[in-house]
C-alpha cells in the first residue's frame, strides 16, 4: 500500500472516529442534560460539573487508553493539554460569534471557575516537579523526565473533589422555578453507558490514526495528539457551548468551557497513572505547556472580563492565537524554530 494510499486511509478513520465521538457525546450531553433537569441542578454547577464530565469523557479515555493499550502516556498528555487549549480559546470564540446575542460573562463564573481552573493548572505542575524531584528517570539529553505514580496521582484528584464539594454546596442554596422533568430513570441511565462505550470507540480510532501519521511521516505522537486527537476530542465541549449560547445560557456556556478543563487536569492525567501505574512524564516539555496554557487562561479571562462580554473582535483574536499555536507546534516539529529544546519530545527509554 502507498504512502498515500494508507495516508487516507487514516485520514478516513480520523473523519469516521471524530463522528462517532460527537454522535456519543450528543447521547450523553441529552441524557446528563436530562438528569440535570429531574434532579434539579443549578445551570452553573450544570454546567461546570455535570455538562463538563459528560463532554470530556472523550479526553478522559484519550489518557487512559494511550497508558493503558499503548503505552504511550505522553499522546494521552498532550491530547488532554491540547483539548484543553483548544476549550478555552476556540470554544468561547465560536460560541461567541455563532450565537445570536452577545456571549456575556458574570463575577461568579469569572472569579470562582477561572480561578480554580488555574489553581488545578499549579496542582498539576506541583505533581510533574514532585515526579522530577524525588522518582526521576532517564530521558533524552538535557530532558527532565521523572515518573507519575499512583499516589502522586491521588493530589489532582482530591483537588477535584474539593471542586465538586464546593459545587454541591451551591445546589443546596438553589431553588429551582420550576418542578423536577419527568422521566424514565432506567431508559436514561441505559443511553449513559451506551454514549460512553460508542465514545470509547471513537477516541480508540483517533489514537490509532495519532499514532500511524507519527509513524508515517516520522513524527513524534505528541504532534498529531496535542492537534488532532485534541480537536478531535474538543468537538463535544464546542457542540454543548455552542448550543447552550445560542438557547441563551451563555454562563452554562462558558461554565462548561471552564469545568471541562478543570476536569481535564485534575481527573483526565492522573486516570492515565492510575490505570498504568507509573508513567512517565517529560518535565522539560510539560511545563511549557502548562505555561502556554496558563497564558491563554489570562487573555481569556481579560476578555470575558471588559464589560463582562466577549466581543466579535476579541472572539477573532482568541481564534488567531489558536492557528498560531497550532502552526508553532508544527514548526517546533520539524525543527524550523526552537523556542522549546526539548520539544517534540524524546521518547523514554
Amino acid at each position: 500500500m502507498s504512502l498515500l494510499t494508507t495516508t487516507l486511509a487514516y485520514v478516513g478513520l480520523t473523519v469516521v472516529s471524530t463522528a462517532i465521538v460527537w454522535k456519543g457525546s450528543a447521547l450523553l450531553e441529552a441524557s446528563t442534560e436530562k438528569l440535570s433537569a429531574y434532579y434539579q441542578i443549578p445551570p452553573l454547577v450544570q454546567g461546570s460539573v455535570v455538562l463538563a464530565v459528560g463532554s470530556s469523557f472523550p479526553e478522559l479515555s484519550t489518557a487512559v487508553l494511550s497508558a493503558a493499550l499503548h503505552g504511550d502516556f505522553e499522546l494521552g498528555v498532550a491530547a488532554v493539554v491540547g483539548s484543553a487549549l483548544f476549550n478555552i480559546l476556540m470554544i468561547p470564540a465560536l460560541a461567541g460569534l455563532f450565537t445570536t446575542e452577545r456571549l456575556e460573562s458574570s463575577r461568579d463564573l469569572i472569579y470562582k471557575e477561572t480561578q480554580f481552573y488555574l489553581i488545578s493548572i499549579v496542582v498539576l505542575l506541583l505533581v510533574f516537579s514532585f515526579a522530577v524531584i524525588y522518582n526521576p528517570i532517564p530521558g533524552g539529553p538535557g530532558a527532565r523526565t521523572g515518573a507519575v505514580t499512583r499516589g502522586l496521582a491521588l493530589l489532582p484528584l482530591a483537588l477535584y473533589g474539593v471542586y465538586v464539594y464546593l459545587q454541591y454546596q451551591d445546589t443546596r442554596a438553589y431553588q429551582p422555578d420550576e418542578a423536577p422533568e419527568d422521566i424514565h430513570l432506567p431508559k436514561q441511565a441505559g443511553v449513559l453507558v451506551g454514549a460512553l462505550l460508542i465514545i470509547l470507540l471513537g477516541v480508540e480510532g483517533l489514537l490509532r490514526s495519532a499514532l500511524a501519521f507519527g509513524d508515517l511521516f516520522n513524527t513524534p505522537s505528541f504532534l498529531w495528539g496535542i492537534t488532532v486527537v485534541a480537536a478531535g476530542t474538543s468537538i463535544p465541549d464546542a457542540f454543548v457551548s455552542i448550543r447552550a449560547s445560542r438557547s441563551g445560557n451563555a454562563i452554562t456556556s462558558v461554565a462548561n468551557v471552564l469545568g471541562s478543563n478543570i476536569f481535564d487536569l485534575l481527573v483526565c492525567i492522573p486516570a492515565g497513572a492510575l490505570v498504568a501505574g507509573t508513567v512517565a512524564i517529560n518535565y522539560s516539555v510539560g511545563v511549557p505547556m502548562m505555561g502556554v496554557l496558563s497564558l491563554a487562561t489570562l487573555i481569556v479571562l481579560l476578555a470575558l472580563r471588559s464589560q463582562m462580554v466577549l466581543t466579535t473582535a476579541e472572539a477573532w483574536g482568541l481564534i488567531a492565537l489558536y492557528v498560531a499555536f497550532v502552526v508553532w507546534m508544527g514548526v517546533e516539529t520539524i525543527g524550523t524554530v526552537d523556542l522549546i529544546p526539548n520539544l517534540p519530545p524524546v521518547a523514554t527509554p
